[in-house]
């Protein structure tokens, strides 16, 4: 006994969604199985028929013929005996139910699909939304871009920083997953790369290629170093992202709560992009313990000792995740001196033996 559903009108609304007839018949095959297995005396072994002219479901049954195990075959295979229709009385409100779950189901999928796919492409990107604060999930700041909403968990924000239910914010986009309960977009406020995409947005230079930035290093809330190079004749780098009166870089440090921002001359010679590196700091000069562990010295004067650690060794510690190199930093004088008594020990040895080997010739 088939029942009648109106397939046509469902097919119809699925097409709209951009759900293909197939997929979406698949899904209410699938489903209407799993409840026909629910009524009393269904039958282990069946099928859902779909008649879209018609537009009627038929369950389709098979009983097991009993076989009897011999000696040969001691564990037969089952075998089934003709298709019946064993369509349930009464079950046009079950389908009903199970239909407009399954569609709802679909639904659900391609809109997460579409969420998916357009928010994949933003993987690494800055995106603005506005600021939802759920009550319910106070660790993480809940972001409302278009339709959609992005997590910023506590991991990516930073520290300090205060976030208003309302507020536009610009984010940086560091990944996008499927989740359990659909597209899980995580955003950052406190990536490196924020501040190179939120440069990439005032300075032109860096869109046509003609500079680049070579390096990010960031303590995020407190203050980040850009190094950058000239990949064209008579460009100044720094000034590029520095920009006229310096509105460049102060328009990006308005985006990030007036972040402290050094940009430095990239180098591919280890000694001079070093000393960039420790900017604002002045440095005498800078010496390679070892290129292959990737350890240097660098000697400022006893004046700028203090300004080239930085507080609780920041600016030095920023210098050394920049350049990649673990950064001694030493005193020029301290060394001048040391040297000078190094000298002034060796001529003293040199007069010492000299006197000793004189007096041993008089005897």
């Amino acid at each position: 006994m088939s029942m009648q559903l109106d397939l046509d009108d469902i097919h119809e609304l699925a097409q709209q969604q951009g759900i293909d007839a197939e997929t979406l018949d698949a899904a209410l095959k699938e489903a209407l199985r799993l409840a026909y297995m629910k009524t009393p005396g269904a039958s282990s072994h069946a099928r859902v028929e779909l008649d879209s002219r018609a537009g009627t479901i038929t369950i389709w049954a098979r009983k097991p013929i009993p076989v009897t195990p011999t000696a040969d075959n001691p564990h037969p295979e089952p075998q089934w005996g003709d298709e019946f229709d064993d369509t349930p009385r009464n079950f046009d409100r079950q389908a009903a139910m199970t239909a407009r779950q399954v569609i709802a189901q679909l639904f659900r999928q391609a809109d997460d699909e579409r969420v998916f796919g357009a928010f994949t492409g933003q993987r690494g990107k800055l995106i603005s939304g506005i600021i939802q604060q759920d009550e319910d999930d106070p660790y993480n700041v809940h972001v409302r871009v278009g339709d959609v909403e992005a997590l910023l968990p506590r991991r990516e924000q930073v520290p300090g920083e205060t976030y208003h239910h309302g507020d536009r914010i610009r984010v940086y986009v560091v990944s996008v997953n499927r989740g359990l309960r659909g597209p899980e977009i995580i955003v950052s406020r406190s990536h490196p790369d924020l501040v190179r995409r939120l440069f990439e947005r005032e300075v032109p230079e860096l869109v046509s290629g003609s500079v680049s930035i070579m390096a990010i290093a960031r303590e995020a809330g407190a203050r980040s170093k850009v190094a950058v190079r000239a990949n064209a004749n008579g460009v100044n780098p720094k000034g590029a992202l520095i920009g006229p009166a310096g509105q460049r870089v102060r328009a990006v440090m308005a985006n990030l709560n007036n972040e402290k921002i050094d940009i430095v001359d990239w180098s591919k010679d280890p000694a001079k992009f070093v000393q960039a590196a420790l900017s604002p700091a002045q440095v005498d000069s800078v010496a390679v313990v070892s290129e292959k562990n990737k350890t240097a010295v660098a000697f400022v004067p006893e004046s700028q000792l203090s300004l080239a650690i930085g507080k609780e060794g920041q600016n030095a510690r920023l210098a050394a995740k920049l350049t990649g190199w673990k950064i001694g930093i030493e005193s020029t004088e301290a060394r001048d001196a040391a040297a000078q008594r190094g000298e002034a020990q060796q001529e003293e040895g040199e007069r010492h033996f000299s006197e000793e080997a004189h007096a041993h010739g008089r005897e």
